[in-house]
């Protein structure tokens, strides 16, 4: 006897950017990620956070807006941070289950499936694991090493705490909030939810060279700022956060932290 296909109706799909002047590539992202978001489901959208970029992100945002139904842009007046520009990003996500990546192609929409189809009904949380990183060597070394000492800081259970390419259940953050500004956020995110009782599967990812832009992270000043972030996180988290994480899940406000999205395109 041949099975009668499901019919049940697919959950709706947000899926954003966090942008920073990413102009030469988030056009091409946008476009695989509504070709790729459509073969999953009839109800999604795709939103792109400009970050207060100086380049032509604003202006390609804006009329990727304008040609696809399915695309909104919101604009950050000033630089906020990629801590802001993702609660930006989630806050502004309007469907079931929400998906990012960075704006800078070094992850492919197309690999979206691929999450989609672990988000059984136990899993609250799938994230990417890099598969190798496509990095120059001194890049790689220092990612080895901040993975290391935060995944034994923090105790955390995963394989990977920077991999940005992620699908998370929206009713996840009924039970986090997020606060941070700065590329330090993905490490709170994953503390965080494991706090929660998040159930979280991990799969493997690809990760591809940057081609156009640079890294705001690598240089000397923002890696001691974010070695200061990560020690004042884990302060907050664990050293402070011990004996009171059963309640804080219990009681958090279910609100994500933020400025407002400004400036949405009008279609």
């Amino acid at each position: 006897m041949t099975q009668a296909p499901d019919s049940s109706p697919r959950p709706g799909l947000s899926v954003f950017f966090p942008a920073y002047n990413d102009g030469g590539t988030i056009a091409s992202l946008v476009i695989r990620a509504v070709q790729t978001a459509s073969r999953l489901t009839s109800d999604f959208e795709v939103i792109v956070v400009n970050d207060g970029s100086s380049d032509e992100t604003r202006e390609i945002a804006d009329e990727l807006a304008r040609t696809y139904p399915q695309v909104r842009a919101i604009h950050h007046p000033h630089n906020r941070g990629y801590g802001g520009a993702l609660r930006t990003g989630f806050a502004a996500a309007t469907k079931d289950l929400i998906a990012y990546t960075d704006g800078d192609a070094q992850y492919d929409p197309a690999e979206l499936p691929a999450l989609w189809h672990r988000l059984a009904p136990e899993v609250d949380v799938v994230t990417g694991y890099k598969i190798s990183r496509a990095d120059p060597r001194h890049r790689i070394v220092i990612g080895r090493m901040y993975h290391h000492a935060v995944k034994l800081l923090f105790r955390l259970r995963v394989r990977d705490v920077d991999c940005d390419f992620r699908l998370i259940r929206r009713e996840v953050f009924d039970r986090v909030t997020l606060e941070g500004d700065t590329g330090v956020i993905c490490l709170e995110m994953m503390r965080k939810f494991q706090d929660a009782g998040c159930r979280i599967v991990e799969v493997p990812v690809h990760h591809y060279h940057r081609a156009h832009g640079h890294s705001q992270f690598f240089n000397v000043r923002r890696v001691f700022w974010t070695g200061v972030d990560v020690l004042k996180l884990w302060m907050k988290l664990v050293v402070l956060g011990r004996g009171r994480q059963s309640a804080s899940v219990l009681f958090r406000n279910p609100t994500i932290r933020g400025t407002a999205p400004t400036e949405p395109v009008k279609r």
